[in-house]
């Protein structure tokens, strides 16, 4: 079998849109060399090619899950129907309790081959057993930014002494830039009210000693926020910023209760927020003001949270959520446009990655590409793309997810995965975590 690292694959008369994903679609061609994108033009390219797919197929850059937490498939429906303080605490804490390595890696498999089927070619994920997900991520051949969530209580504890810092430390060490770099390891507070002063500034300070990407939960419900203005005396995005914790690197899970001050601080500081609608909404904490953060200058990204809370890992239906749901909040129609959004689930989850080159179909770029089949009854002809791609195409649609130029998923059938072992594996696993209850 021919070298992957030589593969040369020809996207032959396929739609994409405009470079402002505009209402316009034009047919072309995209040759992809290994994993780079080296033509992009509606003159057929010369040369031979390892494989030719043609099709009435729409190719869309990549899709990035900007805040996951993949091994939480396990508890998937767990606790529903709670709000976040008493779904911690009731439902997840307690069963998160009982995780296993082997359990996080099945898991972790399991939601990978969720998000690949979705057209998503990464996703950042901050949980614990992070080299299990990683071993996932790197057999399944999709992205990942992995961060080991770190949590102190104890103010006279010495940071540089916690376990869980020495597993960063190491997941960093063992982990970052594996798979021709589709494995960064980043660090992760998992929130302010969950962490000492002085760890926050011991993780953000080892971050910068290592040149490395910062995941935290930012502002996600009110009394959280409310919570941290009564003991410091400022909002949880002034009191990380104190700490050194905001940044380039930094990816903000949620921002529901941002201030205006904060979100100025945010676009600063250059820090990128991740919009979780569907969880926000299914555990009542609230709608993040999407309008104001992107008026503001902040980079936002979109997010599916764990499936625990969502419960779909599609983060293109996020998208879609997005796209209507500020449209109802605001009254005004207009008032978030479907073009705008598509970059927050392509160049701005890139850019909250830290990936260079990557998140557009243009030359030099990764070929990371999420493919739609156009020739369903409801999809078969459009008038304005962008409408289409937002309010009618769905996650189902997606016929081909590519990342590096590798094909991982071609109507219906994993090229990495053997999905009937995962199914039958997750299945059996889940009847004896939950004592025979999940037949």
């Amino acid at each position: 079998r021919k070298d992957f690292n030589l593969m040369r694959l020809l996207f032959s008369d396929v739609l994409v849109t405009d470079e402002n994903h505009e209402n316009h679609a034009k047919h072309v061609n995209i040759a992809v060399i290994g994993n780079t994108v080296e033509y992009v033009g509606e003159a057929r390219p010369e040369g031979e090619f390892d494989r030719v797919i043609s099709g009435n197929y729409l190719v869309m850059p990549g899709f990035y899950n900007a805040h996951c937490h993949s091994a939480m498939t396990l508890f998937r429906g767990l606790g529903g129907d709670l709000p976040l303080k008493r779904w911690l605490d009731e439902a997840i804490l307690p069963a998160e309790d009982r995780l296993t390595p082997e359990l996080v890696r099945l898991f972790s498999t399991e939601a990978i081959a969720e998000m690949i089927a979705c057209g998503t070619v990464a996703f950042s994920d901050m949980y614990f057993s992070c080299a299990d997900t990683a071993r996932a991520a790197l057999d399944s051949g999709i992205k990942l930014n992995i961060a080991r969530s770190v949590v102190s209580f104890d103010e006279n504890a010495d940071p540089a002494s916690d376990s869980r810092v020495a597993e960063a430390l190491e997941l960093y060490r063992e982990w970052n830039g594996e798979g021709d770099g589709r494995i960064k390891v980043d660090f992760s507070l998992h929130a302010e009210y969950t962490n000492t002063p002085r760890m926050c500034e011991y993780l953000a300070d080892l971050a910068h000693k290592y040149d490395a990407g910062m995941q935290i939960h930012l502002s996600e419900t009110e009394g959280e926020h409310l919570r941290c203005i009564e003991k410091y005396s400022v909002t949880p995005a002034a009191f990380f910023a104190a700490r050194g914790v905001l940044g380039k690197k930094t990816s903000c899970a949620h921002g529901v209760w941002v201030s205006d001050d904060d979100i100025a601080l945010l676009a600063e500081s250059g820090t990128s927020v991740v919009h979780c609608p569907r969880s926000n909404l299914k555990l009542g904490s609230g709608v993040a003001p999407l309008e104001k953060l992107m008026n503001g200058g902040v980079n936002v990204a979109l997010g599916t949270d764990g499936a625990a809370s969502n419960n779909r890992l599609s983060v293109f239906d996020e998208y879609s959520l997005a796209a209507l749901l500020h449209k109802g909040i605001s009254k005004k129609a207009d008032s978030v446009c479907a073009p705008s959004l598509l970059p927050l689930i392509s160049e701005n989850g890139a850019i909250s990655q830290q990936r260079e080159n990557c998140g557009k179909i243009k030359e030099g770029y990764r070929a990371d590409f999420a493919v739609f089949d156009l020739d369903s009854l409801h999809s078969c002809f459009e008038r304005d793309i962008a409408d289409l791609f937002a309010y009618t195409l769905s996650s189902a649609d997606v016929c081909m997810t590519v990342v590096d130029g590798k094909i991982l998923y071609e109507n219906g059938e994993y090229t990495t995965i053997d999905a009937e072992k995962l199914k039958y594996d997750v299945r059996k696993a889940a009847d004896v975590f939950y004592g025979g209850t999940n037949s």
